[in-house]
């Protein structure tokens, strides 16, 4: 399994063809990582039956040369009830030879499993570099996503302020701004030209009313006067 040539279905194909069409590329990603994860979980169901069967392979290599030393030791025990005349000699050398033949075949046994126990070792040792590398891949693209995800935010913030942008009729708004300032320009010089006539009203009457005698402070002095006489001071 080369996990370089399949990592993303992003690499693939048919994902190419979604990016090109403007697909999420978040959506893209998180499928991605869960068809890793898939693949890990295989990894590991896998990896957990090699090293099941090594270690079977283990036991009955072990089993057999432990039974293999068992004939042989039997095998002994008849020479010697032989030699012991406990025994007719055919008779223990049929039954010793019998039992030779039983070592030779767990001997032969016990080879084949340590032979299938490396052979599954061996592809333990390449399942867990698999293993170890999916996992590291895993990671790498969980940091990778994190960013993405604040890429894509910044992206489609950025597209949005630029195409609010881009629709703004330039011409029409300066336009309405140079209205809008002509008509407070308009407003101001109304509103100094009223004032202008309010005081020049004022004035026009301060002039009548001088000539006329009513002087506010001189009418004013007269009233203190009269008060100051009436209270005898």
């Amino acid at each position: 399994m080369n996990l370089f040539t399949r990592l993303f279905k992003i690499g693939q194909a048919e994902a190419h063809s979604a990016v090109n069409q403007l697909e999420d590329p978040i959506k893209l990603t998180e499928q991605a990582l869960r068809d890793l994860r898939q693949d890990l979980d295989k990894a590991l169901h896998a990896l957990a039956e090699v090293k099941a069967l090594a270690i079977r392979s283990r036991n009955e290599a072990e089993t057999g040369r432990a039974q293999a030393l068992e004939y042989e030791g039997k095998a002994v025990q008849l020479l010697q009830k032989s030699g012991r005349q406990e025994l007719a000699p055919a008779e223990a050398d049929r039954l010793a030879t019998e039992a030779l033949t039983k070592k030779a075949q767990h001997e032969a046994h016990a080879i084949r499993a340590a032979q299938e126990q490396e052979k599954f070792e061996a592809s333990a040792r390449q399942l867990d570099e698999n293993v170890q590398q999916l996992k590291q891949t895993i990671s790498q693209w969980d940091n990778e996503l994190r960013t993405l995800k604040a890429r894509v935010t910044v992206s489609a913030a950025t597209k949005t302020i630029n195409q609010q942008l881009a629709q703004l009729d330039s011409s029409g708004t300066v336009a309405l701004l140079e209205r809008m300032k002509e008509k407070v320009a308009t407003e101001e010089a109304l509103a100094e030209s009223y004032g202008q006539i309010a005081q020049e009203s004022k004035s026009i009457d301060q002039e009548i009313d001088r000539a006329l005698g009513k002087d506010g402070s001189s009418q004013a002095a007269t009233e203190l006067q009269a008060l100051k006489a009436k209270l005898g001071l």
